[in-house]
């Protein structure tokens, strides 16, 4: 069957349809990975775009339950330039196309896909309409100026309550924003107590949790879409110990009073090199955003540069100069991608430790009661809202 991929600005690509037979719109970017595919349709940040792969097979080693990132696919759209239909791999348990069937995903292949990330490179991500339903260009044209791009993605893939991973260690609460399983998989093998809570959750909330340190997840979309949790991390900035990676690095920097602005086409794949300003060692990244925290925004906060891009500059890493808490812009989890910054997750480990060190001084159970008591005070009796979650 036919598919057609429409852009905003006139481009029509016109290839071979497979996995779902439906419409969508979404924003078109590009993914520059090699391998990890099934990563990247798993990964919740991709929600409300139609991903473009720039390696040409796609689908050679099929699709495993162990390798996803979420508990579904939240892409709009797929595209490739050949999509293999039978999968060569023991651990395969199904097909690419299978996969795009079973969560109503339609995908595209047969197009000069080099073609078309020379455009997005050139013009900036623009919005499109993948059909595989056989409507004409001129019904999708229709659609396309009719259906407006996303602004709720994180209140989509976020969890709607909170759970845990039990652990004997630190207990981290993470926020989930879109959170990929390769971090949750990062702090347990640590032996962290992790709370994982919805992307709404109040300050007051997670001070009740007596968490140790806070990890603020990456996530979908412009970080100025979420200012309740910037709200969030500012009132909870000083107190615990704050890590925050890709959206929950710009959300950071946000509660800080930096600023923050949309890339051309963004970051993404398994092969970005970032430079750490403290040793000067370069790091091959994981990377997926479109946002990126505005290098002259910096001076009036409290914030220090710690990371930089050296494709084009941009900032990759913040750290406060007076609190205990610092951030990334790419994925220190890697899945997909190269695991050299997995040490990120051994710094927080360690400034938890530092942190409770210079705390010591009253018992924990004693440090518990003052947190609850403080953070009952203005509240009204009976939290419902938060214990029906």
């Amino acid at each position: 069957m036919q598919a057609i991929l429409l852009l905003e600005d006139g481009t029509v690509f016109t290839g071979r349809a497979f996995g779902a037979q439906t419409d969508s719109v979404g924003e078109v970017v590009f993914n520059t990975g090699i391998t990890g595919y099934q990563e990247v349709l798993s990964d919740p940040s991709y929600c409300g775009q139609i991903v473009t792969m720039t390696y040409p097979l796609i689908g050679n080693y099929g699709i495993t339950r162990d390798d996803f990132e979420s508990v579904r696919p939240y892409i709009h759209g797929f595209v490739v330039r050949e999509q293999e239909t039978v999968p060569s791999n023991w651990r395969a348990q199904y097909s690419l196309d299978e996969l795009l069937k079973e969560y109503g995903i339609p995908g595209i292949y047969g197009i000069d896909t080099r073609m078309l990330t020379r455009k997005i490179r050139h013009h900036g991500v623009m919005k499109g309409v993948l059909s595989t339903s056989g409507k004409s260009v001129e019904e999708l044209r229709q659609l396309l100026d009719s259906t407006p791009l996303m602004t709720d993605q994180v209140s989509r893939v976020s969890t709607r309550s909170v759970f845990s991973a039990p652990g004997d260690k630190h207990r981290v609460v993470l926020m989930d924003f879109g959170a990929k399983s390769g971090i949750l998989r990062d702090l347990t093998k640590r032996g962290c107590d992790v709370v994982v809570v919805p992307h709404d959750t109040t300050a007051d909330q997670i001070r009740r949790l007596a968490p140790d340190g806070i990890l603020l997840s990456n996530g979908p979309g412009d970080p100025k879409d979420v200012p309740h949790a910037v709200q969030t991390v500012r009132e909870l900035l000083g107190e615990y110990p704050l890590f925050g990676i890709c959206l929950g690095h710009q959300l950071f920097a946000l509660a800080c009073g930096a600023d923050t602005t949309k890339l051309k086409f963004g970051h993404r794949g398994g092969n970005h090199p970032v430079k750490d300003l403290r040793t000067n060692r370069c790091f091959i990244t994981s990377q997926n955003h479109g946002y990126t925290v505005l290098e002259e925004s910096i001076a009036a906060t409290e914030l220090e540069v710690t990371h930089i891009n050296n494709n084009d500059r941009t900032i990759e890493g913040l750290r406060h100069k007076k609190y205990p808490a610092f951030s990334v812009q790419y994925h220190p989890e890697a899945s997909p991608g190269p695991f050299d910054s997995s040490y990120l997750f051994d710094e927080f480990m360690e400034l938890i430790e530092r942190t409770k060190e210079e705390r010591k001084g009253l018992p924990r159970q004693a440090q518990i009661a003052g947190a609850y008591a403080e953070s009952r005070r203005n509240q009204p009796k009976g939290d419902l809202q938060y214990a029906q979650k």
